[in-house]
């Protein structure tokens, strides 16, 4: 521990402004602190977790790691009740500076609420970005314990897993002919906002007393101060996993109903969570409603949750059940897995409002307004049965943009408008485009199936670091389809960018750098191109004026 805390010293001392940060470095001496913590906690030996945990957050190149995060994601220009952003070099290198826990005293959240799909408006608390950052100096000692701890089967908001492995989860254990035929459909009342302060204090592994300030810190509305005595607000870096904590478990607890291994398959009890979203499976209607329901109010009582009567309810998989945006449900002996009727209105009254408010826009605004709603979303759904509702979304998209062609031409023929904003490519008629640009169709994305991570499976254990690097390249793999430049650099580069030498993923971004300027004729071949993280590709230009070494040297 001496000798990790001297490296930690001597990265501090070299530092001298947010650009002489060494990216690579600082990723390492925190990644091999947290995989020391998560094997700790894996040997239960907590006392050494806690003190890992302390010598991560005094580490300069955690400081250095939460300041980049909050400075880099999409709410980076979104104040809190101080209204500062921290948007220039200078402005990050005093913040890693300034980032500790003597006399820290968090400020208030600014409320702010949002619509949800139902009408209802949802509250989030916006933290200061100092605030934010010492969240996310915090949840990088945090997040190892909770993936060591976590369940098996719970995949929301932690690393490396997604709502296609909860869904592929739920076809595992529903979609066999012996698998159970009854579901408890489970959703938590408020549990972002009524979690109790006591157990997380009590439960969570971490300073107490920072989590206690982050906790009782309140919220301004309208220019008013609001004490909060429980929950943890939604818009915090860390509140997700604080969740998450409040919530693992539970799959233990369902094990406690059975005393032999024979009983326990009988009843083919299975859990499948996302977030506070979760299903239980059954045998039999009297199981859930009898046993498993009572265990979870129980279990969740003690955290200050109770369930939701209105959403809460035990259903035949006949019938069919909503979960994560899919209509899961048994048809002719086969389990199905499409988009649900509400997520399918939910996109399509998106596409028509976009429509809206772009009467008098141009055909290619249009075409780059609609182009990344209709490529998310088939890219949600292209892991399950989707064929079908693709096609009839096309045509409503069709129908959409059919009208609003129209009303920009009253007195034009619909020969005419056809000719004007559809063209025909291979084989396929109705195209809505216009010269090089082309509005995607649903049915252009064919099924990829998901291959589901392995329950057990730690991203913080280098075990699994082989497992995880074959994951990630299918998953760029697939991510970069159709761009084969970027496909070929990123297996070129071997996923890794130059500079920092940290993975590129999808949440991180990328930047297409020419080492030889395009000012100064450098050409658009491979071997003038390079990927790169953004906040490396701004590096890299406020370095090269004093001489440092950049990207030339990673010449491909």
């Amino acid at each position: 521990m001496d000798a990790m805390q001297f490296n930690c010293d001597v990265a501090s001392t070299a530092w001298q402004s947010w650009h002489d940060v060494s990216w690579a470095e600082a990723c390492q001496v925190v990644a091999r602190l947290q995989a020391r913590i998560a094997k700790a906690v894996k040997a239960g030996e907590w006392r050494k977790v806690r003190n890992l945990q302390r010598l991560l957050t005094k580490s300069s190149s955690a400081k250095a790691l939460a300041v980049r995060r909050v400075t880099e994601n999409q709410g980076r220009k979104t104040p809190g009740v101080d209204k500062q952003t921290w948007g220039t070099p200078d402005e990050k290198w005093q913040a890693v500076v300034g980032l500790g826990s003597k006399r820290y005293k968090p400020l208030p959240l600014r409320r702010i609420y949002i619509p949800k799909a139902n009408g209802d408006k949802r509250p989030l608390g916006i933290p200061t970005m100092r605030d934010r950052a010492m969240q996310a100096l915090h949840l990088l000692a945090l997040d190892p314990v909770a993936e060591t701890t976590g369940d098996a089967h719970s995949y929301g908001f932690r690393r490396e897993r997604s709502t296609a492995d909860a869904i592929e989860q739920v076809r595992n254990v529903l979609g066999r002919k012996a698998s159970p035929k009854w579901v408890l459909e489970g959703d938590i009342k408020g549990c972002f906002d009524n979690i109790s302060h006591d157990w997380l204090v009590a439960n969570v592994c971490m300073d107490k007393g920072i989590l206690r300030k982050w906790l009782k810190a309140g919220f301004i509305e309208m220019g008013r101060l609001f004490p909060t005595n429980a929950g943890t607000p939604q818009g915090g870096i860390i509140s997700p996993v604080l969740a998450n904590i409040a919530l693992d478990g539970l799959q233990r607890e369902l094990e406690t109903l059975f005393h032999t291994v024979r009983q326990a398959r009988a009843a083919k009890v299975n859990l499948v969570r996302y977030a506070d979203d979760f299903v239980i499976t059954g045998s039999s209607k009297e199981l859930l409603e009898n046993e498993v329901r009572p265990l979870v109010e129980k279990f969740l009582a003690v955290r200050g949750l109770v369930l939701s009567e209105k959403k809460t309810k035990i259903t035949h998989v006949t019938e069919g059940f909503d979960f994560l945006g899919w209509n899961v449900r048994y048809f002719k002996r086969m389990l199905l897995t499409r988009p649900s009727k509400k997520n399918a209105k939910a996109f399509l009254d998106k596409i028509r409002a976009a429509l809206g408010g772009l009467k008098s826009a141009a055909q290619a605004e249009v075409i780059d307004k609609l182009t990344p709603v209709i490529r998310g979303w088939a890219n949600y759904h292209r892991s399950q049965m989707a064929t079908l509702t693709f096609s009839k979304c096309d045509h409503q998209i069709w129908q959409a943009l059919w009208r609003w062609a129209c009303r920009r031409h009253p007195n034009k023929g619909k020969r005419w408008i056809k000719q004007r904003y559809f063209v025909r490519l291979k084989g396929r008629d109705w195209r809505f485009s216009e010269k090089d640009k082309l509005l995607p169709v649903l049915r252009g994305y064919r099924k990829r199936p998901h291959v589901k991570i392995k329950g057990e499976a730690n991203p913080y254990d280098p075990m699994y670091d082989e497992y995880f690097s074959r994951r990630l390249a299918r998953k760029m793999d697939a991510t970069l389809e159709g761009r084969r430049k970027l496909r070929w650099l990123w297996w070129w580069q071997e996923g890794l960018c130059p500079i920092c030498e940290q993975k590129i993923t999808r949440d991180t971004g990328w930047h297409l750098h020419h080492i030889i300027k395009r000012s100064q004729r450098g050409s658009d071949k491979l071997t003038n191109l390079v990927l790169l993280h953004p906040n490396c590709h701004m590096k890299h230009h406020s370095t090269e004026k004093s001489g440092s070494a950049g990207v030339s040297m990673y010449k491909c």
